[in-house]
């Protein structure tokens, strides 16, 4: 299974791209989707549409796992966020791809154990997870905070499916 971890921003986004075979996790892919800072913010959504539309087309993913919005205290960034995350949910739609949402708390519990894990925490996870290919590619645009996010969307949502499978073979 293909699973294609989004961490949904105007500005920035994250994504991961993450197999797995066996219960064994493979990294595909990661990288961060910018906009133009100075860009309106229909042409920012535009770019993100086509961005996010062309990962699915180019490695055609089984499902798209997001992250979803938390509480902010800057209401006009929320909205923004919101927007964009509304066009990759338009994205997945347009290509016929289910998308799950998960709580940022659930996340970071499924990959290091604490639903409170700063950010270095869950990358030390991640890397244990996906080995030395989840690291920052100087030569690939990506800030890998926000990739980082993205991939463990992708295996938050991996470790999700595996426990449905489990708690069904157990009632059946």
């Amino acid at each position: 299974m293909l699973i294609l971890g989004i961490d949904p921003g105007t500005a920035t986004t994250g994504y991961g791209l993450v197999t797995i075979k066996n219960n064994n996790f493979q990294l595909v892919d990661f990288g961060l989707i910018e906009t133009e800072r100075n860009g309106s913010p229909q042409e920012r959504l535009l770019d993100i549409y086509k961005q996010i539309t062309k990962i699915i087309s180019d490695f055609k993913p089984d499902v798209m796992a997001i992250e979803k919005l938390f509480f902010f205290s800057n209401a006009k960034t929320v909205m923004r966020v919101g927007q964009a995350q509304g066009v990759m949910l338009l994205s997945a739609a347009s290509k016929r791809l289910d998308v799950f949402e998960y709580a940022p708390a659930m996340i970071k519990k499924s990959i290091s154990g604490n639903g409170r894990a700063d950010k270095k925490e869950v990358q030390k996870s991640i890397r244990k997870v996906l080995g030395a290919k989840a690291r920052s590619r100087k030569n690939k645009k990506t800030h890998f905070d926000n990739s980082a996010d993205a991939l463990a969307v992708a295996i938050c949502h991996a470790f999700q499916i595996g426990k449905a499978q489990i708690k069904k073979g157990v009632n059946e």
